[in-house]
């Protein structure tokens, strides 16, 4: 079966995941984590990117980013996969792909589904269990985009800034809106359109029985 084309529309923010090899660890220690941001903080100055939000969980990454050039994408995602893969590989001295064969994208359009996807992007370690806060997860853009943490990776979205006049504004704003859950509808339309690799929002039919959700 033919694998399904990205959809890259321009000028449209992508939601992009990438899982480890047979769901195995990506991250073991701090510096792990540490070296994967200052990789994506590389490849995002050099392929023109501006990332929104972020979480790094223990086999999967998700990123929410603008690029200048919607073709970059696809490169950035590899070159950093590849060198990620690299450096844990020597650090542990083992061989083979740290990454499944392909990662999953769809694109955000902006107004409501942005910030949307953003808090879903950023609550993932509350869903997993692995925080009953979303400020008590270090590897998230939470705190930087909550105001309680610098944050350099971030440059934040024209959407966020509408938020308030100032960042006190603003941070206090999305600290109230993050606070909100996603409704059962709002969490389903993410995960489809990731697996479906569509846009976020619009209507999808697809023949046979519904499968059962992979995206956390």
């Amino acid at each position: 079966m033919p694998r399904r084309a990205r959809l890259l529309l321009p000028g449209m923010p992508l939601h992009i995941v990438q899982r480890g090899h047979n769901r195995q660890p990506c991250f073991h220690t701090e510096s792990d984590y540490l070296v994967y941001l200052e990789r994506l903080r590389e490849h995002a100055c050099t392929s023109g990117c501006s990332v929104h939000a972020y979480v790094l969980m223990t086999n999967h990454v998700h990123i929410l980013a603008s690029f200048a050039d919607i073709t970059a994408a696809p490169r950035m995602v590899r070159l950093l996969g590849q060198q990620y893969g690299l450096y844990l590989n020597r650090r542990l001295g083992r061989t083979g792909t740290t990454w499944e064969g392909r990662y999953w994208s769809c694109p955000v359009p902006t107004e409501h589904y942005l910030l949307n996807c953003q808090r879903y992007i950023e609550a993932n370690p509350i869903r997993a269990g692995m925080a009953d806060r979303l400020d008590q997860y270090r590897w998230s853009s939470y705190r930087g985009n909550a105001g309680l943490a610098d944050d350099s990776l971030l440059d934040r979205h024209e959407l966020y800034l509408q938020l308030g006049r100032t960042d006190q504004d603003r941070q206090l704003h999305y600290r109230q809106l993050s606070a909100c859950n996603l409704s059962d509808f709002e969490l389903n339309n993410i995960r489809e359109a990731l697996k479906e690799a569509s846009v976020a929002g619009l209507p999808r039919r697809r023949p046979g029985r519904p499968r059962k959700s992979e995206v956390q």
